[in-house]
């Protein structure tokens, strides 16, 4: 006869839990879940900044609307095609230094990309790979120092710190340095550094937490694959949404009559605006009954929230962007907490957290991509937004699939003492 353990091994008895070693010191730990903060506002400047000076930026390098383009959307390509990195990188140099080391090298991407413009796409596309490596180590970092609904809420929230820095703050940078794109764009790696500092020092405090040793098995738990493609299709789905009005908000507001300082405050208010959603979306998360109509909701918001925009004018755009901004964090803050919760344990959540993003990413890189193409081909925003508001429905249905869905164990029962799934 199985063992209680064994028959639910995402829920451990007290004793096992008494069992396990602390995971950090005290000190290590604070400092890892600061420098989690700092990665996390570091990894979307790289991409708004250009946003909300894409037109600056075609000019002073001479890109074609092509490359143009290309550029609005060439870090969220890289996302979908480099998730195994950052897991690659984990299993030889330990999450914290893994972090560290992609941080270092986002900072050196930005210096490299506005060196010349034979490397402002190819800069642009390291800077991508190296947030994708840190963004799929997060939860598992997360998960590793067991962060709790507060501070997953606060690691997705730094994300839109960071876009609404890059996008607020960018404009004026341009003016300040006398209009040169490359050094308001390159400026952003001294945050890199910060951030690559921050965490280097989490490591050697002790921040980087002890390893269980587990490796996750090569065949899934029965409904295990079911439970991970819905995970990726909410993450995806929502990131696709997300990266689509961040790439495309300021040339549909130019397109509308809006000026370049406009433009840049409405980018940086749609981040600022889901500061809140954000931080309490993983607590929501954690409440059943809540989460039953929620998290379906958000997609329905999203959906709306769009097609005001598109009617929006004058002011109103005010009110409009930060409605969107707000229900599309908090649809990112949900896509994270899901990651972690519906992992049983640590090495779990990072094989999701890998596919999860990376899939996800890929979903995310080729739709706003085509969301751009679709807007150049028929000269008009209609069916753009119209697109985007099918995906916003899609993206309920997928999150009314997956909240009732149990936490994947892609640990061999014998090798590691599993975790609560919603630490």
């Amino acid at each position: 006869m199985s063992s209680a353990a064994e028959r639910h091994p995402a829920r451990p008895g007290r004793r096992a839990a008494r069992a396990r070693p602390p995971v950090a010191g005290v000190a290590g730990r604070g400092a890892g879940l600061v420098a989690a903060l700092l990665i996390g506002v570091n990894l979307r400047p790289a991409i708004t900044g250009v946003a909300a000076l894409l037109d600056e930026t075609r000019v002073a390098y001479g890109l074609s609307t092509a490359d143009a383009t290309v550029l609005a959307t060439l870090p969220v390509i890289a996302f979908g095609l480099t998730a195994p990195i950052g897991p690659w990188l984990a299993r030889r140099l330990g999450v914290a230094r893994a972090l560290a080391w992609s941080m270092a090298a986002l900072a050196a991407a930005l210096v490299v990309r506005v060196v010349a413009s034979v490397l402002l796409l190819p800069g642009t596309f390291l800077a991508g790979v190296a947030i994708m490596a840190a963004g799929t180590l997060l939860p598992q970092y997360l998960k590793e120092l067991r962060a709790s609904g507060l501070w997953i809420g606060l690691s997705s929230m730094s994300f839109g710190v960071g876009a609404a820095l890059g996008a607020g703050l960018v404009v004026p940078a341009y003016t300040a340095t006398g209009g040169s794109a490359p050094l308001a764009l390159g400026a952003w790696a001294l945050l890199a550094v910060a951030a690559a500092s921050a965490t280097a020092f989490a490591a050697l405090r002790g921040g980087e937490p002890r390893s269980t040793g587990a490796q996750p098995r090569l065949r899934l738990p029965r409904g295990g694959g079911v439970t991970i493609g819905l995970v990726t299709a909410v993450f995806g789905l929502q990131a696709l949404l997300y990266f689509a009005v961040t790439a495309w908000l300021p040339q549909f507001l130019a397109d509308r009559g809006e000026p370049p300082a406009v433009r840049g405050a409405l980018l940086a208010w749609f981040s600022i605006a889901g500061f809140v959603p954000t931080l309490v979306t993983p607590v929501l998360a954690r409440m059943p009954r809540v989460l039953r109509w929620f998290g379906p909701g958000l997609g329905i918001a999203i959906a709306i929230g769009l097609g005001l925009l598109y009617l929006a004018s004058g002011d109103r755009f005010v009110l409009v962007v930060g409605v969107l901004g707000a229900v599309q964090s908090a649809a990112f803050g949900l896509g994270i907490t899901l990651i972690v919760n519906l992992s049983a344990n640590t090495p779990s959540a990072g094989v999701v957290s890998a596919i999860a993003q990376g899939g996800g990413y890929a979903i995310a890189g080729a739709g706003s991509l085509l969301i751009g193409v679709v807007h150049e081909a028929s000269g008009g925003w209609e069916a753009s937004f119209a697109l985007m508001a099918v995906v916003a429905v899609a993206f309920a249905v997928a999150v009314a699939l997956v909240i009732r869905r149990a936490p994947v164990d892609l640990v061999e029962a014998d090798r590691a003492v599993p975790e609560p799934a919603g630490r």
